[in-house]
């Protein structure tokens, strides 16, 4: 016990060092930085929400045309939401985001809450059609429901967008958490596509899992890959990445769970031995397993700064 609550400390000490290193010239309010080190590295989206829901917009969303609940597939939870501008555009490049919830839980949407149109209104201020995806999830919809209807509105979006202000040419998604797995495997495994290579313009993973077999999996883990761990490997998306011609994307956070972290460096230095070179990595300073996402359309742009290098440069 005691050993336990010293390597606690110690855990917490090197999260203040780390965050406190990070804090100079920060975009980030003190008393949010203070707090997201108090949360520490546990996933917690309620305490996250607290700290961000004030820094982020209210309905109704000035200058942003919304659609929502369009249903792209057969499943009850086969619906996504489009943001665009209100002045009619066109062949505006593409964003779609998919949510994480740990395989079993999450919407595109959080009731009473800015999150997750917070990135799509991003999304269109930045000169893109948003799109926010929902999609079924385990135990009732398991392996490989998520990346099949990742897959559908990949599809819907490549026939549909053109008649939205989008370009079909043009799609990036992103993927955060349980969303970054189902766009890992959705890039890796090409057996899933239903358009032409993919689709893709980008993929961006933020705090994904890429290689099963290393990862202790959880109540969500079982629950969507299952509880026989022999599939694992075939199911993880760490060779398929390599192998991939899609410009790819990846970032985690410094208050990330390390398991998160460990992946991320995985992939990193995976990505480098591909043919098409290293992945475009973030490392995000100050921020946790929330905070990266719920933050996004503040005044911190750490995290969409490197988006936009992305999505600009392809690299």
């Amino acid at each position: 016990m005691a050993y336990a609550k010293l390597a606690s400390a110690v855990a917490a000490a090197s999260i203040v060092t780390l965050v406190v290193a990070s804090a100079q010239e920060s975009p980030m309010p003190d008393d949010v930085a203070r707090k997201l080190i108090e949360i520490g590295r546990a996933v917690d989206p309620p305490r996250t929400a607290q700290l961000y829901a004030p820094l982020q917009q209210k309905e109704p969303y000035a200058g942003v045309r919304v659609e929502r609940d369009v249903k792209y597939g057969p499943a009850d939870r086969n619906l996504l939401d489009v943001f665009m501008p209100e002045t009619a555009s066109s062949n505006r490049p593409v964003f779609i985001f998919v949510h994480g919830g740990a395989f079993i839980a999450g919407n595109k949407r959080l009731p009473d809450s800015p999150f997750y149109d917070n990135i799509m209104l991003w999304a269109v201020k930045n000169g893109f059609i948003g799109v926010n995806v929902t999609y079924r999830l385990a135990p009732a919809s398991p392996w490989p429901a998520g990346v099949e209807d990742l897959a559908t509105a990949v599809q819907w979006v490549t026939d549909k967008i053109g008649a939205r202000g989008g370009d079909p040419g043009r799609i990036f998604v992103m993927g955060h958490s349980a969303g970054a797995v189902h766009v890992a495997t959705y890039v890796s495994h090409g057996e899933f596509h239903k358009v032409k290579d993919g689709g893709l313009k980008g993929a961006i993973m933020v705090s994904g899992i890429y290689d099963l077999t290393i990862w202790p999996a959880g109540n969500g883990e079982i629950a969507y890959f299952g509880a026989d761990r022999s599939p694992y490997a075939e199911r993880s998306s760490l060779k398929g990445l390599q192998a991939t011609r899609t410009p790819l994307m990846i970032a985690s956070s410094e208050i990330d769970p390390p398991g998160f972290v460990e992946q991320f460096k995985l992939l990193k230095e995976a990505s480098c031995k591909a043919p098409a070179g290293c992945a475009h990595a973030v490392m995000l300073p100050q921020h946790s397993h929330m905070s990266e996402v719920y933050s996004i359309n503040t005044a911190d742009t750490r995290l969409t700064d490197e988006i936009l290098d992305f999505a600009t440069t392809g690299k």
